[in-house]
């Protein structure tokens, strides 16, 4: 409380209300400045009470733009593999961030909400982060980390699955361009994977052995009741177990996507 001029009749009644109220009284100075505001209540001796203020709301950072088209590295080869994980690409991983990487990203982005700008900054990659998993070994380099021999001349006309028992690799193959690369096993010893040009007579999405009792998902049967076909065993254990003469492939987002494309009477060639 405030009390102008400084009369004695005054400051008593001004003491006698700052006593009821529990307040204390600063007379004005000459200058019109006194204390502190009525009701703020100063310990003895002390300074007076700093007023709260809130804080300013601090300016959230831009995106920072980690990979774009262009770049290359292990940490676009894990971009690609986590963008195949949700079926948002069909090749690689790479490791080169291409126009298909970018398209990919764009596509993702645009499907979340973000600005499809095409290129991977720390939003997008957060958001992918939490869809996918760590990809494995094999997803990050399916052929082994090896570049794959050159195909067989054979598959260089036409629409071809083109398989090759030294790399163990799948190529999908289109005129001589290949489209997608996949890691592949084969038959036993005893059941072996039989050698030759085939074509692709039918396909079951759904299959399943009727001699093995065994799931045969995506397979695309070539040659009596071999078949390219996904394989959990492949996926769980790799290259430890075998099949019982089909090829197996271990990456079942790729497969899908070739299941899609692979026709009936497409070719098939199988070699060394």
């Amino acid at each position: 409380m405030r009390i102008p001029g400084t009369p004695a009749a005054l400051l008593a009644s001004a003491a006698a209300l700052a006593a009821l109220c529990g307040c204390t009284v600063q007379p004005v100075d000459a200058d019109g400045k006194g204390g502190p505001p009525v009701g703020v209540r100063v310990p003895d001796g002390r300074a007076p009470l700093p007023a709260r203020t809130t804080p300013a709301a601090q300016p959230v950072p831009a995106p920072r733009v980690l990979w774009s088209r262009g770049d290359s590295g292990p940490g676009v080869r894990e971009l690609q593999a986590r963008l195949r994980q949700v079926a948002w690409l069909a090749v690689g991983p790479t490791g080169a961030y291409d126009g298909a990487t970018e398209r990919a990203v764009s596509g993702f982005q645009g499907k979340r909400g973000l600005p499809r700008t095409g290129a991977t900054d720390t939003v997008t990659w957060q958001r992918l982060v939490a869809m996918t998993r760590p990809p494995g070994r094999w997803e990050l380099y399916p052929t082994g980390g090896q570049p794959a021999a050159a195909p067989d001349p054979r598959c260089l006309t036409g629409r071809v699955l083109c398989i090759s028992k030294s790399s163990r690799t799948l190529r999908w193959m289109i005129n001589g361009q290949t489209l997608s690369t996949m890691a592949v096993r084969f038959g036993t010893q005893y059941t072996p994977t039989r050698d030759g040009v085939f074509t692709v007579y039918w396909k079951s999405r759904h299959h399943v052995s009727t001699l093995y009792d065994a799931p045969m998902p995506y397979a695309m049967f070539f040659s009596g009741g071999q078949a390219v076909h996904y394989s959990y065993d492949f996926a769980a254990r790799g290259y430890a177990g075998g099949s019982h003469g089909c090829v197996n492939v271990r990456d079942e987002t790729a497969i899908a996507v070739l299941f899609a494309q692979v026709r009936v009477g497409d070719k098939v060639v199988v070699s060394w």
